[in-house]
């Protein structure tokens, strides 16, 4: 644990860090590979089927609430050089306490959706059930936090597979010629939107963990302060762009395979979509992506939610990756009894959507508590537009919920 300041002075007047491009685009990358998971790749393929080209719209509007939770998160993180539950604590005592349980909450349902596209992703290589693989990857998972030095190799490894699956993308989306001119005009006028789709992909982008996890880690690294700030907004607005790029080019692709009327799998929506498009190659190819894709977001989730406690118990700290472990093995066991992995996936983004106004709402009561962010200003239209994101999406994500949960047990 990190000893105590005696006071809080004024905040932000850290020395402005030199621009390094590998930390903004770590956190960048941090931020990206954990909302390009199993569940990303699900939620887009299952709502570009329902919706088609009108999918457009609802891209383009979790865009512009992503930018604008990730933007104010990022900054006051940033100002007051604390993290999400400490921050919490100081607007209310206790709150952080509560905002921990939420987001490890969050984190344990977004692991099952990720421990379950593990499981997916090994039955296209292999053919072995979704089960049998999603323990498997569970066991790879548990490894790297046996192995400490392996979380390096895994940090390469998770960018790497975020260019891989990036690229793998726009080749399929070319191959299946989509209407992109019916996909430009729709995403500005559909023929119908769906806010349930809407909640479910800005909660799978910026919602739970996510929402923290590039801002800590830059605050990990020391890039604070108001002088810090072109910094930490542009890494923040980096990390938004990576997964749009991904979620349009699945879109497009998705949309060129509903386009020619060809059956998509229900059981595996986005594996059906890559073979559809490029054969059986495709489909091995697409297999090895979304395991890379859903062991790294097993990885990343796990990390990162028992974050959210190891700060509050010398004990939990001292035992941080035997903590991980167990938060691992309880997912696993969570979705074996589960199952229907597609319908987790789906529900997934639909709570980490409701943590998201919870969160944001109360780092934007801290951006204006002297004692946490100092002499710092909060931008006007940042905090028009981050009440904006809370207000729209706790009406969105309490619809969601009510309306998704009854289908989990169908």
């Amino acid at each position: 644990m990190e000893p105590k300041k005696k006071n809080t002075p004024k905040k932000g007047l850290s020395a402005a860090p030199k621009v390094n491009w590998s930390l903004m685009l770590g956190a960048a990358f941090l931020m990206a590979t954990s909302a390009i998971g199993p569940g990303f790749l699900t939620q887009t393929t299952v709502f570009t089927q329902n919706l088609a080209a009108s999918f457009g719209f609802v891209i383009l509007i979790s865009i512009i609430l992503d930018i604008f939770a990730q933007t104010n998160v990022w900054r006051i993180i940033a100002v007051s050089e604390k993290r999400g539950q400490d921050i919490a604590n100081m607007v209310l005592p206790g709150l952080g306490y509560v905002l921990a349980v939420l987001i490890v909450i969050g984190g344990l349902a977004f692991n099952i959706g990720n421990i379950a596209g593990a499981g997916l992703g090994l039955n296209a290589i292999t053919g072995i059930s979704p089960t049998t693989g999603a323990a498997i990857s569970a066991v790879v998972a548990v490894l790297i936090f046996v192995v400490k030095e392996a979380g390096k190799a895994m940090d390469k490894v998770t960018q790497i597979a975020g260019f891989v699956m990036i690229g793998l993308m726009v080749y399929v989306a070319f191959t299946t010629s989509p209407p992109v001119g019916e996909a430009v005009s729709k995403s500005f006028v559909p023929d119908k939107i769906d806010f349930v789709a809407i909640v479910t992909l800005v909660g799978g982008t910026v919602g739970g963990y996510i929402t923290f996890a590039g801002g800590h880690r830059l605050l990990d690294a020391g890039v604070k302060g108001v002088n810090a700030l072109p910094q930490v907004t542009k890494s923040s607005v980096t990390g938004i762009l990576i997964t749009s790029v991904m979620r349009v080019a699945l879109f497009l692709a998705v949309l060129g395979v509903v386009a020619k009327g060809l059956p998509i799998d229900a059981a595996n929506p986005p594996a059906s979509v890559f073979q559809l498009a490029a054969g059986n190659i495709g489909y091995k190819i697409f297999g090895i992506v979304m395991w890379s894709a859903a062991i790294t977001s097993v990885v990343g989730a796990a990390y990162t939610s028992v974050s959210f406690i190891r700060t509050f118990s010398q004990k939990i700290d001292k035992n941080t990756n035997w903590i991980i472990i167990g938060f691992i093995i309880i997912s696993t066991v969570c979705f074996v009894l589960i199952g229907k992995p597609v319908k987790v996936l789906l529900l997934v983004g639909a709570l980490n959507g409701l943590i998201l106004p919870i969160a944001l709402g109360t780092l934007l009561i801290a951006a204006y508590k002297k004692s946490i962010v100092g002499d710092y200003k909060h931008p006007l239209w940042l905090t028009i537009s981050g009440i904006f994101v809370v207000v729209v999406m706790a009406l969105m994500g309490g619809y969601t919920l009510v309306d998704q949960i009854p289908q989990l047990f169908k």
